[in-house]
């Protein structure tokens, strides 16, 4: 049974990282290791985390030397993978207990190396405020019109390499484009069946709509190095579907 490495950021998380640990742990492909990433808490994160490593072998728990944001915890954590395939699932978020079993028939079935899976959008009461249904099948070009893998659902082969995150806005949908551009696709898991769960926060960074267009229009012209037209008609693509959203 293929492992996967689950990478799993944590930075003062205590209220919601068992939970979000125990949806990992709990998983029907039980082939899993959860590195567990401290970014230098300072509640109780960090003797939450040894006391599951204690109870639970598949738990590696990583320390970061210092505080360095979400992008470097995860870089830790893929650094010291061992599975071949890695995933990654936020402290304060949920996966349903089949989400890993359903989404590698997919991408064995595909042939695919890149999946993700739909996701429900919740509040921390725990009251659904949307369901996420992801196209069958990402291209690219379709990633470029804008982000269809949301983080907490990725998962990849590591024949494809092992990128790290970048210090920027957007850092999550900066680091599925290059896997979808090197896979040449990535695959849904069954589009219609929630298997994760997102927990919304007030006041979230991409929750300023300004700053995010800001966003994407230099992951199209610094990262992406498209020319100004090309990125034009996709921030135009990116635009509308902002718009669809919130209408």
């Amino acid at each position: 049974m293929d492992r996967v490495s689950v990478v799993m950021p944590a930075y003062n998380a205590a209220g919601t990282l068992e939970a979000s640990m125990r949806s990992a742990l709990a998983q029907t492909h039980a082939a899993v290791e959860l590195l567990v990433v401290d970014d230098r808490s300072t509640d109780a994160s960090w003797e939450l985390i040894q006391r599951q490593a204690d109870a639970d072998p598949r738990v590696v728990p990583i320390r970061q030397p210092r505080n360095g944001g979400v992008a470097a915890a995860r870089n830790a954590g893929i650094e010291a993978a061992s599975g071949r395939y890695v995933a990654f699932l936020d402290s304060d978020d949920t996966w349903y207990p089949d989400k890993l079993e359903v989404q590698l028939a997919a991408l064995r079935e595909s042939g695919a190396r890149v999946g993700y899976t739909a996701y429900e959008r919740v509040d921390a009461a725990g009251r659904v405020l949307s369901r996420v249904r992801p196209p069958a099948r990402a291209t690219y070009a379709e990633m470029l019109k804008g982000n269809c893998i949301g983080n907490l659902t990725g998962l990849y082969d590591r024949s494809l390499g092992d990128p790290r995150f970048g210090a920027m806005g957007h850092e999550d949908y900066v680091f599925w484009l290059g896997l979808v551009r090197a896979a040449g696709e990535a695959v849904c898991a069954q589009p219609d069946r929630m298997l994760a769960s997102y927990l919304v926060r007030q006041g979230s960074l991409s929750s300023n709509k300004l700053r995010a267009a800001r966003w994407q229009w230099r992951i199209y012209r610094e990262s992406e190095r498209l020319g100004v037209l090309r990125s034009g008609w996709y921030f135009a693509h990116y635009a509308a579907r902002a718009v669809g959203k919130r209408l």
